[in-house]
């Protein structure tokens, strides 16, 4: 079956917070991380025969949702699981917030690769913890883990967990086997927990390949808690499901316990019924089309940059549907830019500052919406560039 990703879907007034939240009319929002297209037809499907049942009482999930998780990232990314391994939550922030709580005490410290995702600060700060940044080094188009640095930060006594973004955002990167054992042993060796966020898991670009980090042997599977959602791959954030993977069965239950002190272990239906609908043969095929019409956004855009726009590099995208840009030829600071775009440009783009201190200059562009809208951001930030030169 061939998918409409070119297919415009009107979004305002439909309680969207990505479309909803401007201010003024008129604003094409591409910033917060959700995908302007349709779902797996297949998810919503099960979703309307969910509905048709009228009762939506407290959810008792069924071994089924274990066997569609197992065998999806069996299938799918060769990584072997076992059912007991698996805890099921509303989100993967809910659930690092509560794997950091679970692996920690108020004062230690959480290493992060700067520039990250913007939750994991307030998900350390929140239990008390404090930020411990290892920087990741810009290489030409792309990022690479600075190991000497990593290796520095794990040596602190009070860093007691690493928290991985793989694939990485907003740098785009999809760490390489090699890449991810380096940073687990350095943890390890040092008895650094890892917490792998790998909610953008699903999202990766032709020649790439994601390598869950708990699939590496043994030793990091037990050494780590891996949070994996189907909200991002197929923009269901709203259903609000998610799952952590730990092999150890002591962390697990600190984890466990720290999800019911947090409240958050009680799932929806649908959520439930989303999750088995898009592990399934028709998701695996809706996937493959979605990241080949993705990476043509990318390719647009870069060509786009590279013609009209060469003062604005953008980043290598490896994974996510995240571009990475630098905005610095400017000299402006990023959360001004954000501003002057939205009020100016009518085009809401997301500040590098957001997500840390190294993220100044840059500014993150969602790419995942059909490429008519691609085209039409691209032109209004192009317009916006042209009116400062006159």
């Amino acid at each position: 079956m061939e998918y409409n990703f070119d297919e415009l879907t009107d979004r305002r007034h439909t309680g969207s917070y990505k479309w909803d939240s401007a201010a003024e009319d008129g604003v094409l929002p591409m910033w917060v991380a959700d995908m302007d297209f349709r779902t797996l037809p297949a998810i919503v499907e099960a979703l309307q025969k969910r509905v048709a049942h009228g009762i939506f009482g407290y959810t008792k999930v069924p071994g089924a949702y274990y066997d569609a998780i197992i065998r999806w990232f069996s299938g799918q990314h060769g990584w072997s699981m076992e059912r007991e391994w698996i805890i099921y939550t509303i989100g993967v922030v809910p659930a690092v917030s509560a794997i950091i709580k679970a692996m920690t005490r108020p004062g230690d410290k959480v290493i992060v690769q700067t520039p990250v995702y913007n939750c994991f600060f307030s998900s350390i700060r929140n239990n008390g913890c404090e930020v411990l940044s290892s920087p990741l080094v810009r290489k030409g188009d792309t990022y690479a883990v600075d190991f000497d640095d990593l290796e520095a930060k794990a040596s602190d006594p009070r860093a007691k967990v690493f928290l991985l973004c793989n694939p990485h955002n907003p740098a785009g990167r999809v760490w390489t086997a090699e890449e991810l054992r380096r940073m687990g042993d350095i943890c390890i060796r040092h008895g650094v927990f890892i917490l792998s966020d790998e909610i953008h898991c699903e999202l990766v670009m032709p020649g790439y390949a994601y390598t869950p980090f708990a699939s590496l042997g043994r030793e990091y599977a037990e050494h780590s808690s891996v949070c994996i959602s189907p909200s991002k791959a197929f923009n269901i954030a709203g259903l609000q499901i998610a799952n952590i993977v730990t092999a150890d069965a002591e962390i697990r239950k600190k984890i466990d316990r720290a999800i019911n002190v947090n409240e958050v272990c009680d799932v929806n239906p649908f959520g439930v019924e989303a999750l088995m609908a898009a592990y399934s043969e028709a998701g695996s095929e809706w996937l493959k089309q979605l990241n080949a019409y993705i990476a043509g956004n990318y390719r647009y855009m870069q060509e786009f940059c590279k013609e009209r726009l060469p003062q604005f590099p953008v980043a290598r995208l490896e994974g996510t549907y995240l571009a990475w840009m630098d905005c610095s030829a400017l000299g402006m600071k990023s959360e001004a830019l954000e501003e002057e775009l939205v009020s100016k440009a009518k085009l809401w783009l997301n500040a590098g500052t957001m997500y840390g201190a190294e993220g100044e200059g840059f500014m993150r562009w969602n790419l995942a919406c059909p490429r008519s809208r691609v085209e039409e951001g691209l032109n209004r930030f192009l317009r916006y560039v042209e009116a400062i030169d006159d």
